[in-house]
C-alpha cells in the first residue's frame, strides 16, 4: 500500500496558481497572501503567506529569498494592521504540523480577553472550531480592503509625495 503524502501548502498553491482560491488576497514577490481558513471571532483577519515554490522551512531559502519572504510577511502584517485596527500582529512560522513553509500574520486586539492576550493565538483560540472563512460572503469586503492596502504598500511612491 502506497502512503499518500499530505501536502496542504503545495495543494493550496496549485489552486492559487489556477486562480481557483477565493481567499487569495494578492500575489507577492515571494508567494501568495491569503486569508486564513479559520477566523476566531476575537481575532478576525488572520492571514497567511505561502511561498512559491514550496520549501520545507525558511532555512531552505537562499539569502535573497529569505529577505523577500520576510519583507512580504511584514508587509502583509502592515496591511492587516491598517485594515483591521489591530493593536499588533503576531507573526508565526511554525511548520511543525504542516512541514511546508508558511507564515501566519495574526491580528491581536486591545479588546481581547486580558488572559487570552497573554497567550499565543493558537493557545488562546480553538482555530479548528473557529468560523470558516467565507471569501464570497462575510469575508469578501475584508479581502477587498486587504488587497487595496497591500497594493498601496507595494506601489512605489513618486518622489516628493
Amino acid at each position: 500500500m502506497t502512503e499518500t503524502k499530505v501536502r496542504p501548502i503545495a495543494d493550496r498553491l496549485d489552486r492559487l496558481r489556477r486562480g481557483d482560491d477565493p481567499q487569495l488576497i494578492a500575489r507577492m514577490a515571494s508567494g501568495w497572501a491569503i486569508l486564513g481558513n479559520h477566523q476566531p471571532g476575537p481575532i478576525n483577519g488572520c492571514c497567511m503567506l505561502l511561498p512559491d515554490p514550496v520549501v520545507p522551512s525558511i532555512n531552505d531559502l537562499n539569502e535573497q529569498e529569505r529577505v523577500a519572504f520576510m519583507t512580504d510577511f511584514v508587509r502583509l502584517g502592515d496591511a492587516v494592521l491598517a485594515v483591521t485596527g489591530a493593536e499588533r500582529i503576531n507573526y508565526l512560522i511554525l511548520c511543525n504540523q504542516v512541514p511546508e513553509l508558511h507564515g501566519h500574520a495574526i491580528p491581536r486586539f486591545a479588546t481581547e480577553d486580558s488572559e487570552a492576550r497573554k497567550l499565543g493565538p493558537f493557545e488562546a483560540y480553538d482555530f479548528a472550531k473557529a468560523r470558516k472563512a467565507d471569501a464570497e460572503g462575510h469575508d469578501g469586503p475584508l479581502i477587498a480592503r486587504l488587497r487595496v492596502a497591500l497594493d498601496q504598500l507595494t506601489t512605489p511612491k513618486a518622489s516628493g509625495s
